[in-house]
């Protein structure tokens, strides 16, 4: 700002403290000449003042200046306590004063037939205007729903899977776009946040809340990374406590039963498929025969691109593949959905749990077993090891110590 502005800006404050009237018109007036010389840049509405849009400049005293409200004063006092004003006069007698403030998200117009009322009117219409939040802020959008759209569509999608993004989006459209919706990201609050975590909770759904927190924390992570805002309203937030359910493996005789009792049905395979090869459900439908190995996408890795992983067909799944040549698996829906009838203790999951579970009762080498499941290896084993099929091969064949049921399945 101009250091000439600046200084008259402080003897007119001085003047009104202090209620020399001559010395605040006085400096009322050379405020005014130096406005009238500003740049365009620094003028409301980016137009250069004139005479034919400037009249003078509103005085105000101590007492109008502590009735402004706190958050418009400070823009009020750097800019230079100007308000500039214009007078206009109809069929040559009857005039009017104008004030016109569009600056820092303030969109106030007042008017009055004397420069006190304008005033007045002004103050008023202050304590009730509500800044225009901006919408972008350095290109970026700064309206919660709008911004989250930018973060899911350049950052999320490339960070997490397919399905994981899918249920991100649900997660979204479901809890946080209709509490937050286009509201500007700075004035959410931790009241709000708890506000709608608990309401979850409420509901019984305590692992979604702690879902629903996690996509949240992302999303206000990134708006303090690209400076919108510079702290996390979920920093206060208060969340329950909820205990993971971790998956259960099967028993023997429980193996035998899903079999047993899916036997003649194109599930039997499906079970045995999933069982013996310790897939994620949610992999199921990519998985295809390839030699001796099942191989399937790794629904797990998070780089962005697309990664596979092979499980040798083990001895107690070579029957179940008699003669196949290709797999082709139902939605994981109707697998839960049986699974639940003949074992209601259970989940699908299970399946998994209990070839990983069989790996380490049969003495599977723990950089085999990780790769089979789609584990990450750990430490300088993920930069390092990059082991051949023969061995996957030979760690597989201590699986066939694994006490299996001999069930024919459907030719």
């Amino acid at each position: 700002m101009n250091t000439n502005i600046l200084a008259l800006a402080s003897k007119l404050i001085l003047a009104s403290t202090t209620g020399d009237d001559k010395e605040l018109q006085r400096v009322s007036e050379q405020l005014a000449e130096e406005l009238l010389n500003r740049s365009s840049d620094n003028v409301t509405d980016n137009k250069s003042v004139s005479k034919a849009n400037f009249t003078g400049i509103l005085n105000f005293n101590n007492q109008e200046l502590n009735e402004m409200p706190k958050s418009f004063k400070k823009y009020f006092i750097a800019d230079g306590c100007a308000i500039c004003y214009r007078k206009r006069t109809t069929n040559g007698y009857r005039c009017s004063y104008e004030v016109r403030y569009r600056r820092h998200g303030y969109n106030i117009s007042v008017s009055a037939t004397s420069l006190p009322v304008v005033k007045a009117r002004f103050i008023e219409a202050l304590k009730h205007a509500k800044p225009i939040e901006k919408s972008m802020f350095n290109g970026i959008p700064t309206a919660f729903g709008e911004f989250s759209t930018y973060y899911f569509e350049n950052y999320r999608k490339r960070r997490v899977t397919e399905q994981t993004y899918k249920n991100d989006v649900w997660r979204y459209e479901r809890y946080l776009l209709p509490t937050f919706g286009t509201m500007p990201i700075r004035t959410i609050t931790p009241l709000t946040c708890q506000k709608l975590i608990d309401d979850i909770v409420n509901q019984g759904k305590s692992k979604t809340a702690l879902e629903v927190f996690s996509l949240m924390n992302v999303i206000f992570k990134m708006a303090i990374r690209h400076e919108i805002i510079r702290s996390n309203p979920l920093d206060i937030v208060l969340m329950p406590s909820h205990e993971r359910k971790h998956g259960k493996a099967l028993t023997k005789d429980e193996e035998r039963k899903l079999l047993t009792e899916t036997a003649n049905t194109p599930y039997q395979l499906m079970f045995a498929v999933a069982l013996y090869t310790g897939m994620r459900p949610n992999e199921y439908k990519t998985a295809s025969i390839d030699g001796n190995f099942i191989k399937c996408v790794n629904s797990k890795q998070k780089d962005g691109k697309e990664h596979y992983k092979k499980i040798p067909i083990i001895a107690p799944l070579r029957p179940y593949l008699t003669d196949k040549t290709e797999l082709s698996f139902y939605l994981a829906e109707p697998m839960r959905r049986i699974m639940r009838e003949i074992l209601p203790n259970h989940i699908l999951y299970d399946l998994r749990t209990t070839f990983y579970t069989r790996c380490q009762e049969c003495g599977v080498s723990e950089v085999a077993r990780n790769i089979f499941v789609g584990h990450t290896l750990k430490g300088l084993a993920s930069t390092y090891t990059d082991v051949s099929d023969e061995y996957l091969l030979s760690e597989a064949e201590k699986l066939n110590a694994w006490y299996y049921p001999r069930i024919t399945p459907k030719n």
